[in-house]
């Protein structure tokens, strides 16, 4: 039955991630010194299991965080207690909040006092530990988390966290906290969370015991097992302690006096790093120095990978807990996260790593420079990409009415500057190039271009995602030959030339692009030194035909639609026009409709065995951009594409592919306890039930020699002299360009419209 065989499935799924995350190491690992109490490294605690990829709470979220987590990794139960006077794990006292059980208790809904405030709901009081366990489903309450799990599994207990699954088994070696949020309420209710945790002494003993509540600690003070550590559990500052009455602000000045009834604290992330309204980080707080300085350890809480984050981090969460355990002045002790795997990589693989040489030959090139962090394109952006890492900057190349060459994502000004606001009386159609109506460089001069300001959008605009406002209009634009200059001046490994609508702006603008591009190049010295690479790239073969002659050149042929494979001659015939191919991440990794890896292509392996380099495109750190398998890691991605040895990735975010690349987890060959795993497409969409997946996509179509030949590139027409580039040579009018063999699906402009640009540029000024 569908149970079974999903049970099957997973532990198929543990199977793969136990052994691609944790290895046996051949030689001792590097002893890393950290600033945490005890000088240990900081421990990895997962809130109700891996909480981020299943319903919180159930049997497959807290074994998976067992196989993807660093070893020991701590297992974290909210108690809920039964009208019998035992538990189940879930963090909210309301239980139709994350189960199904409304549908399954319909009239069940009850108001309690808890703590002062009245809450409405279903609670676990109210019910046997059986009729939960047996009747009552898990779901996932966050909605950017996949839902299909919803119904599957049922409510989990201590016991089923820590004893063997059957009698025989040997018992698993797991480190449990149990959290008790409530216990003056339960006590009003007569159920007593000190009475059940000392009860069940006889089969389990937490390692770590947490409240909010002062009297529940102090109870438990006189009554523990000496080896648990009973921990404080700061809630927001302004809420009210049950036991004093105090506020945790006024408590938290308070810490020699918490230390005489507990052995740590556990306090939400902001308490040591503020965060403003605007979501930026303010300077951190003493809290960790003095916690310390009183002999408490601190553990930091809210971190999930999907979650609101302080701007700064630019949507990587690693870069986030290395703020709390790799700065340079303090670390807490351990990380409380709804993603234990992303957690074990920051503490294994890329702490105290920042000034490790790069381990990976793979290339990071830019996409627009850092685009992540600034209005592509801009000097900003430039420069940060360089600071981040990257090998290759890259300008896509637009020109102006009067001929000036500059770096732009598209000739349509509409998405990435301001255009809209001030120009938008200058917006034409130019169905050769997109079937929507823009602003393009072309029907505008270089001083009128240079009025406008470039403009940060994010490319997920159906999410609530905003990429740094600080920034957002920020930078300069960059023509092409001060691009140049500053990759010469920064001594870059090299260049991205990428060239599009050749031929339109030949036929119809009277501008030869290829020759302004290699004009360019010559001036800066690019053609005859082999020192910094430079690649040439375009969806048009006839383009990178033109560049043929320059044998120091790598030639890069654009891939815009998705593939799913290049036959052995197909790949020979990429190979007369290109020395490398730009793909995008579903060529390399296919997936579902339901946003799950459904397997791995090979064109990759069919382009290297025909002697041509892959890099693969646009990555970026936005969770919306990643499939489920990657668990809303940035560094899974960079870690699954690394093990089909594609040759370079194409980034709005350098900083990340440079962070993975350095890290000792980016070696294979390393014996390492822990590695960053690439994912095992199919693995986690095995366990979905068919009937709760959207319609299976179609198939990618293979690669065809169709798709790589375009018409000879039309000569440059005579316009007129006003309009011509200065070094351009003025020839007769031809007929109208044909369209490249890819530039009509041109996703990056065709989805705009005029309507939309103006919203956005509403919106950013």
């Amino acid at each position: 039955d569908w149970e079974k065989m999903i049970r099957q499935l997973f532990f198929v799924f543990l199977f793969i991630h136990s052994t691609l995350a944790k290895k046996e190491p051949a030689v001792k690992a590097t002893d890393k010194k950290w600033l945490t109490l005890n000088g240990g490294s900081p421990a990895v605690i997962a809130r109700g299991g891996f909480s981020g990829l299943f319903p919180e709470s159930s049997q497959y979220a807290y074994e998976s965080a067992s196989s993807t987590g660093l070893p020991g990794v701590v297992m974290f139960c909210d108690l809920q207690f039964t009208s019998d006077q035992l538990a189940v794990c879930q963090s909210d006292i309301r239980l139709d909040s994350s189960t199904l059980i409304a549908d399954v208790f319909p009239k069940g809904q009850k108001t309690y006092n808890v703590n002062g405030q009245d809450v409405k709901g279903w609670f676990a009081m109210d019910r046997t530990i059986d009729e939960l366990k047996m009747n009552v489903t898990l779901k996932q309450n966050i909605l950017s988390r996949p839902s299909v799990f919803d119904g599957i599994f049922g409510m989990f207990t201590p016991d089923d966290i820590v004893l063997p699954k059957k009698e025989g088994d040997p018992k698993p070696n797991v480190s449990l906290w149990v959290n008790v949020e409530y216990d003056m309420f339960y006590n009003q209710h007569k159920m007593s969370a000190a009475n059940y945790i000392e009860t069940s002494a006889g089969w389990w003993v937490p390692n770590y015991i947490s409240s909010p509540e002062i009297g529940f600690l102090k109870a438990m003070g006189s009554r523990k097992n000496k080896s648990i550590k009973l921990i404080f559990r700061f809630l927001s500052k302004d809420a009210v302690e049950p036991t004093t009455k105090e506020k945790y602000g006024a408590i938290l000045g308070k810490l020699s006096t918490v230390k005489s009834f507990a052995s740590g604290i556990l306090v939400p992330k902001e308490y040591i790093w503020p965060v403003n309204k605007d979501l930026y980080l303010e300077p951190a707080t003493t809290l960790v120095a003095d916690a310390h300085k009183a002999g408490l350890e601190v553990y930091a809480s809210g971190f999930a990978n999907d979650a609101t984050m302080a701007y700064n981090y630019s949507y990587d969460p690693v870069a986030e807990y290395l703020k709390f355990i790799d700065n340079g002045q303090f670390s807490v002790d351990g990380l409380l996260t709804d993603f234990p795997p992303t957690a074990s990589e920051a503490v294994a693989c890329l702490a105290q790593n920042q000034n490790a040489t790069k381990v990976m030959k793979s290339l990071i090139i830019s996409h627009n420079g850092a685009s992540g962090d600034y209005p592509g394109s801009t000097d900003l952006a430039y420069q940060k990409a360089i600071d981040d890492g990257a090998d290759i900057i890259d300008c896509s190349v637009q020109l102006s009415k009067d001929g000036v060459a500059f770096c732009l994502e598209t000739a349509d000004l509409t998405g990435k500057t301001t255009a809209v606001t001030t120009l938008i009386d200058r917006a034409s159609t130019v169905p050769e190039i997109q079937p929507n109506s823009g602003i393009f460089s072309f029907d505008l001069t270089w001083s009128e271009i240079q009025t406008l300001k470039p403009q940060l959008v994010s490319p997920f605009s159906n999410s609530s995602l905003l990429r740094n406002p600080a920034n957002k209009n920020k930078g300069k634009f960059v023509t092409l030959s001060e691009f140049l200059e500053l990759a010469k001046t920064k001594a870059t490994t090299g260049v991205l030339i990428n060239i599009d609508n050749a031929p339109y702006l030949a036929s119809k603008k009277g501008f030869d692009i290829i020759k302004i591009v290699r004009d360019a190049l010559t001036n800066a010295t690019f053609e005859k030194q082999s020192t910094q690479k430079v690649l040439i790239q375009s969806e048009d073969s006839s383009v990178l035909s033109a560049f043929k002659d320059v044998p120091t050149y790598q030639r890069v042929l654009k891939i815009e639609n998705l593939i799913s494979d290049a036959p052995k001659k197909v790949a020979a015939d990429v190979k007369k026009y290109a020395d490398a191919i730009h793909v995008r991440r579903g060529s390399v990794v296919s997936e579902s409709a339901g946003f799950f890896a459904t397997g791995f292509t090979k064109v990759t392996q069919e382009m290297h065995a025909a002697n041509i380099s892959v890099y693969v495109s646009t990555l970026a750190n936005e969770f919306v951009s990643l499939l489920f398998d990657y668990f809303s890691d940035p560094y899974s991605e960079l870690a699954t594409l690394a093990a089909q040895n594609v040759d370079g990735v194409i980034t709005d975010h350098p900083a990340s592919a440079n962070a993975y690349m350095r890290s000792p987890c980016s070696n294979p060959d390393a014996k390492l306890p822990f590695s960053i795993s690439p994912v095992a497409p199919g693995a986690l969409l095995g366990l979905v039930d068919p009937e709760a997946m959207p319609p299976a996509l179609p198939p990618s179509p293979v690669l065809e020699e169709a798709d790589l030949v375009d018409p000879p590139l039309p000569a440059t027409a005579n316009i007129s002299s006003s309009n011509a580039p200065s070094n351009s040579t003025p020839s007769p009018a031809t007929a109208p360009s044909p369209k490249s063999s890819s530039s009509v699906n041109n996703v990056a402009s065709a989805c705009l419209s005029i309507l939309a640009a103006m919203l956005l540029g509403l919106l950013y000024n």
